[in-house]
């Protein structure tokens, strides 16, 4: 085409796999609308017209640049439009226009089709293979499928995602593109629903999938609500002190914040001033106190009042409950839409029965996520010696659900005037169980 008009090819302009129809930045259009704005170029040829612009506000800003640039010939393989006449304007415009919609058709086709794939847990295709399965998306791969529920149990029971990754890093365990584990790459593997054999579509999980399960959908629904927790921590910062959130002041009942005293030595301290609401008048070295309440804790593991407490519950029959809600409450949520499918029920009133449906999803969803305490002490309860022997190696985090599963808080009574010792008779737990 170049060679028929007599022209000549002063810069190829090419984006590789870069849609003109979504939307995303096109590097190489770009620098051709500055170089057209610089006066560089008087003319531009396409394999087509609508390879150029799939959005019609892009074919506005294009006419405007070339006037300006009194650029007024666009040549395509298809034939020629010329953009100095109202005409030429008009057919591209035209041309523009029928892209346009048949991109939006093709869009909407694939959309629905998605639809209907993730609606019968079907694989859409597409995409790196997903770890714990093989590359058919299928079949699990056993070996990773270990490192999964390891992961998880791990999770559930209170672990840090930065130490569960670190651990897999440390073991050479390497992610299904062989690289190292991040916190992001665990944590969108664990929030997956796919490893607890079930399809998702949008962020919400919509149907059972064709694969099998790695964990139980239970299990992926205690990790969601737990990763979606607004009160979790997810600064960067290493925790260094075990008894965060556990301490209560015994004379305002605030909880007492991790400070340092001058010199650095760890401390809980009662704090009052600005973004704080204590009294200020109690504070305990860190130390000593962690020491004394670990061997409390570890002492209540082999008591039997906790072993009877615990007996009777290999699983844990809130989290039953909870996600036998979920359970119910997305199957009345199909039972209205399909009664709205078949005209039976208008859509205000759909609204409006659904509204309080997705509430209690919601609901039991978050209760659900908050049920750490039985798989932290999994098989802990009565074999304190052995679990004491290994406390040091142990991730703070770990050992942090570990005694928050014992302890439901400790009030710290003032100290003794002129006693400088450790004195245990200041502190009041309040055991769980």
């Amino acid at each position: 085409m170049v060679a028929r008009q007599g022209w000549q090819v002063e810069e190829r302009y090419i984006d590789d796999d870069v849609s003109a129809y979504g939307g995303k930045v096109r590097p190489a259009y770009r620098r051709m609308l500055d170089d057209l704005h610089g006066g560089f170029l008087d003319a531009v040829v396409v394999w087509d017209l609508d390879r150029l612009h799939r959005q019609p506000r892009e074919l506005e800003e294009f006419f405007d640049l070339c006037k300006a640039a009194n650029v007024s010939k666009l040549a395509s393989v298809g034939g020629d439009v010329d953009l100095s006449t109202h005409d030429g304007q008009f057919l591209a415009r035209i041309l523009g226009a029928v892209a346009k919609k048949e991109s939006d058709d093709k869009s909407r086709r694939i959309r629905r089709k998605h639809e209907e794939l993730a609606q019968a847990g079907k694989i859409a295709g597409g995409g790196s293979r997903p770890y714990g399965y093989e590359d058919d998306k299928r079949t699990v791969r056993e070996s990773e499928a270990v490192v999964i529920r390891e992961c998880a149990a791990r999770f559930l029971a209170g672990e840090a995602l930065r130490s569960v990754c670190g651990g897999l890093n440390d073991r050479g365990v390497p992610t299904s593109t062989g690289g190292q584990w991040q916190q992001q790459t665990l944590s969108r593997m664990l929030r997956s629903a796919r490893i607890s054999g079930q399809r998702e579509h949008k962020g919400e999980i919509v149907a059972p999938a064709e694969w099998p399960a790695i964990i139980s959908p239970a299990e992926t629904t205690r990790i969601r609500g737990l990763l979606s927790d607004p009160d979790r921590r997810t600064n960067k910062v290493a925790r260094r002190y075990l008894l965060v959130r556990l301490l209560r002041c015994g004379l305002c009942g605030e909880t007492l914040v991790s400070r340092p005293k001058q010199g650095g030595a760890r401390a809980y301290q009662c704090v009052k001033g600005p973004g704080f609401s204590g009294c200020g008048r109690i504070s305990v070295m860190a130390d000593p106190l962690e020491h004394f309440l670990v061997e409390a804790v570890l002492y209540r593991l082999d008591s039997p009042e906790l072993a009877a407490a615990m007996s009777g519950k290999p699983g844990n029959p809130d989290a039953e409950r909870w996600q036998a809600e979920i359970d119910q409450s997305r199957a009345q949520l199909d039972e209205l839409a399909a009664m709205y499918g078949r005209r039976e029920i208008g859509m205000t009133e759909w609204q409006a029965a659904r509204t309080p449906v997705e509430r209690r999803v919601t609901d039991a969803k978050k209760q659900l996520g908050r049920l750490t305490r039985t798989t932290a002490l999994a098989g802990q309860i009565g074999n304190a010696t052995q679990l004491r022997e290994r406390w040091q190696t142990l991730p703070l985090t770990r050992q942090h659900a570990i005694v928050a599963a014992v302890l439901d808080h400790l009030v710290v009574a003032p100290g003794r005037r002129g006693y400088n010792r450790f004195d245990p008779s200041r502190f009041n737990p309040v055991w769980r169980a």
